[in-house]
């Protein structure tokens, strides 16, 4: 008898494992992204600065900005839900009440309808925090934004963070690495200062996020530090702070139809709508590096002969990507790096070979403004692309590099941002 129930016992600690095993593992992980083929130039930003990242300290003054358009001239009832998440971007332990004041949801009111353009849309947006919300701790954000109340079938969602600078980050980017001399990659270094700041347990109580222009491809973490010298953290040649220095990113500007510049070839009406057709591009073969000016992936909407706004006066165009290569590569696939799709390695970003013509393709629908791209290579099995493959890789290219410090308190539910630094 004894037998059987420690058997029975037995199964049902089995399927607990099993359950709490699946439920770690199917842990949602949040990225900025678009789910609605109709919702197009998700952006995220912080007041009206251009190319700052969504990063805005607690009980600051700075505002988080979000706006996005529907492709039609039609009423939509959009609104938005803000959930907060851990440090590797899965939900926290925390209930709305512990990190939101006000409400929990909103309705997006503001928008307007685009005006004199071939494609109609309608221009939303909104501003976090506000009136009817606030912020009571640090970390990970994510507003997720849905149609007719329907929370549970989001048409996009928005990464953003809040910091409570309690440490500082001091650091530097070097060509010299264990691995090689000046040649194709870089070694970043940096110190975190914990200025008096308590942490009992550096090890188990400091996370550390090291992301390059704000790619989750290639993100370092589970880094421990190399030394602690006093109330210093030191993170110096650590080999998995070893980045591709890669290559500057290509750049193109539709914000008017009437002058191309560099990396257009043609713009062209084919009615109804406009079409841009970029330089073709080539696979990178000199072993010189050349200083193109670019904004690290980053793009921004502009409509130069615009009488008032771009966010409503700005056209959308059918823009052309060209890659001619003699052969498909059988071992990977070719993707667009840049913050106009988000960085995301999916359908959206991922190139198709034409054997006719033998080139690598893409079509996007971009609203005009200037924009950053780069040719990612991923290797079948693998999830980190590589610059090197097409574009090349320099130890000199100007990347940024964010650091980002979390400290989750023994005790405590969830990780705090304590520090956030771009190198």
């Amino acid at each position: 008898m004894q037998h059987k129930h420690n058997k029975h016992i037995g199964r049902i600690i089995v399927l607990f494992i099993i359950i709490f095993s699946g439920n770690i593992f199917s842990q949602k992980i949040y990225r900025t992204q678009i789910f609605d083929e109709n919702i197009k130039t998700l952006q995220a930003g912080v007041n009206d600065e251009k190319y700052l990242s969504p990063i805005i300290d607690l009980n600051g003054n700075d505002i988080i900005k979000i706006k996005f358009d529907e492709m039609s001239h039609e009423a939509h009832m959009f609104g938005y839900k803000i959930i907060h998440c851990n440090a590797d971007w899965t939900p926290s332990g925390l209930n709305t009440n512990e990190y939101l004041g006000g409400y929990t949801s909103a309705d997006i009111t503001d928008f307007e309808l685009s005006e004199a353009t071939t494609f109609l849309y309608t221009h939303y947006k909104f501003e976090l925090p506000n009136s009817d919300m606030s912020f009571k701790v640090s970390g990970n954000y994510v507003a997720v934004i849905y149609e007719d109340n329907q929370y549970d079938k989001p048409v996009a969602q928005v990464c953003f963070s809040i910091v409570d600078p309690q440490v500082s980050v001091t650091g530097n980017v070097r060509s010299n690495t264990d691995i090689e001399l000046s040649n194709r990659l870089q070694q970043v270094d940096f110190d975190v200062h914990l200025n008096g700041y308590n942490v009992r347990d550096v090890n188990s109580e400091i996370k550390v996020y090291v992301r390059q222009n704000n790619r989750f491809d290639n993100e370092v973490s589970n880094i421990q530090p190399t030394f602690i010298n006093g109330n210093t953290l030191k993170y110096i040649n650590n080999r998995a702070l070893i980045f591709e220095g890669g290559n500057e990113y290509h750049s193109f500007d539709i914000s008017s139809i009437y002058s191309a510049s560099d990396g257009i070839d043609r713009i062209k009406y084919n009615q109804p709508h406009y079409e841009v057709f970029l330089t073709q591009d080539k696979i990178q073969t000199s072993k010189n590096y050349i200083n193109n000016f670019d904004v690290n992936g980053k793009f921004v909407i502009n409509y130069q002969e615009a009488m008032d706004n771009s966010d409503i006066e700005g056209d959308y165009m059918y823009v052309h990507f060209m890659l001619p290569v003699e052969k498909p590569f059988f071992d990977g696939q070719v993707y667009l790096g840049g913050e106009f799709n988000y960085n995301l390695l999916n359908d959206n970003s991922r190139l198709n070979y034409d054997f006719n013509s033998g080139m690598y393709y893409k079509t996007l629908l971009l609203k005009q403004g200037g924009y950053n791209y780069q040719y990612w290579f991923v290797p079948k099995g693998q999830n980190n692309a590589t610059v090197e493959r097409i574009d090349g890789s320099f130890w000199q290219t100007g990347n940024e590099y964010t650091i980002y410090v979390y400290n989750h308190p023994f005790g405590e539910r969830y990780d705090k941002l304590i520090a956030v630094k771009s190198l």
